[in-house]
């Protein structure tokens, strides 16, 4: 079981970036997932989530600019980022709190998953 984000790149202030994040695997299911950063020297933080049932929350900075979302049957989650500001820079990593995926006959639990972060850089 692998989360992958993808989408980073360098962007001018006030401009748009897309973020996908795919979970590979023989995938059963996938509870909340959510996007986190980390700009430099600073600790980790939440972006955004959402429930396998499409319910989502942000934090208090992106909200009414990102719009994190999530396609279960592609086993997905997106972050769409508007106006993006200076601030916003950081890598951003996909967390997963728990996959179900099969091995062989058995399902088997996977707490806490975080992909490999994409920077996203915001500068003019």
């Amino acid at each position: 079981v692998q989360l992958q984000a993808s989408g980073g790149g360098l962007v001018q202030p006030g401009g748009s970036l897309g973020l996908p994040c795919t979970v590979s695997g023989s995938i059963f299911s996938i509870n909340a997932m959510g996007w986190y950063r980390q700009a430099p020297g600073k600790q980790r933080e939440l972006v955004a989530t959402i429930t396998r049932g499409g319910t989502t929350t942000y934090a208090d900075s992106v909200k009414g600019r990102f719009t994190i979302a999530r396609d279960n049957g592609k086993n997905a989650v997106y972050l769409q980022m508007n106006s993006l500001k200076p601030e916003d820079t950081a890598v951003y990593y996909c967390n997963a709190d728990k996959i179900t995926y099969y091995s062989g006959s058995y399902l088997h639990d996977v707490y806490n998953g975080w992909g490999q972060g994409t920077l996203v850089t915001v500068s003019s």
